[in-house]
């Protein structure tokens, strides 16, 4: 009598099933743990950590850097000024609505002075959340950006009193511009006290000598329209031309321009120095940062294909930070921005 053959061994349906399930359940748990990640603290290439707004209707605009590394930045459509610091956002109420907060910069104590249109005022804030505020004599104010020279005096672009103006012990002091198209918006100071402005309409520089002599400077291209602007520690002017989609550079009596390759709309917008001369910029339609070192320009794309980056801070120990308009503070720490 043949022996009986015993049917083939099957599977156990419960196994099968907990391991589907045990698959499905680590994708989700992996997909949850990336969605945290992205939201609250992006870190891709080029390496950027990004810190998103604590209120969704939030519109980071200008930003600057603190001795200490808080980093400042303006928030427009909104009462308040942001401070980002040890990793922590904070929202500082200023008592009055922001409206193309464009000008924003740090003092040597840490203070930050900046533009406020609405109140017609140039005001200080202290890491307190304590306000001094000045006001101006205009029945209206269109202000661009803001510096602090090193001996204190804050410097601003008033285009409604068509000037380069200067605040200092609670004196304003205005330096009328002659060409009549004017639009001033840029402004920077140097380490001997000079200061640095653009022209929008006039496609031209503005200096102003420590003794107070004014000059225009014609730059070479035609309606290049030159918006931010930035002194290296050597003395050499940089500058956007928004038009053009060029850097320029100002130094021993000559202009020089660098083309940015890729997108002739790119956006240009927001400019600072390194340390190490590396002149930073945004890219607000192109979504990236840009970096012009040794003559050779690198764009960097930014984490998210929404990004729209509007103004380029660099710390002092050359993190490279920028206000993105969508909703987010963002940095690229210095190694990643030494090393791409």
């Amino acid at each position: 009598m043949n022996a009986p053959v015993s049917p083939p061994a099957q599977p156990a349906r419960g196994g099968r099933s907990l391991r589907v399930w045990g698959i499905a359940l680590a994708a989700v748990l992996l997909l949850a743990l990336g969605l945290i990640a992205w939201r609250y603290r992006l870190q891709l290439d080029p390496g950027c950590i990004e810190y998103p707004m604590l209120r969704a209707s939030d519109i980071p605009t200008a930003v600057a850097a603190a001795p200490d590394g808080a980093v400042w930045f303006t928030i427009e459509l909104s009462d308040a000024m942001g401070l980002w610091h040890h990793g922590t956002i904070e929202r500082l109420a200023k008592g009055t609505q922001n409206l193309e907060p464009i000008g924003l910069a740090v003092a040597a104590d840490g203070s930050a002075w900046y533009t406020d249109a609405m109140a017609r005022a140039i005001a200080r804030m202290a890491q307190s959340g304590e306000i001094s505020s000045f006001p101006l004599s205009t029945p209206i104010a269109q202000l661009g950006r803001l510096a602090v020279a090193p001996d204190g005096a804050v410097w601003f672009a008033e285009s409604t009193a068509y000037s380069i103006t200067r605040l200092k012990d609670g004196v304003f002091t205005r330096y009328t511009i002659a060409s009549v198209r004017g639009g001033p918006y840029g402004v920077a100071v140097a380490a001997d006290g000079t200061v640095w402005a653009t022209l929008q309409s006039a496609n031209a520089l503005v200096r102003i000598t420590p003794d107070g002599t004014m000059t225009e400077l014609d730059v070479p291209t035609h309606a290049s329209a030159p918006t931010d602007i930035a002194v290296a520690a050597s003395g050499t002017v940089w500058f956007l031309e928004f038009r053009a989609n060029k850097i320029g550079r100002y130094a021993h009596g000559q202009f020089t321009e660098f083309p940015v390759p890729g997108s002739e709309k790119a956006g240009l917008t927001g400019l600072a120095v390194a340390p190490d001369g590396a002149v930073w910029f945004g890219m607000l339609r192109a979504h990236s940062l840009g970096r012009l070192r040794h003559g050779v320009m690198k764009i960097l794309r930014l984490p998210r294909a929404d990004a729209r980056p509007y103004s380029v801070a660099v710390d002092a120990a050359s993190n490279v930070w920028y206000t993105d308009i969508s909703g987010w503070l963002g940095m690229l720490p210095a190694d990643r921005a030494r090393s791409n």
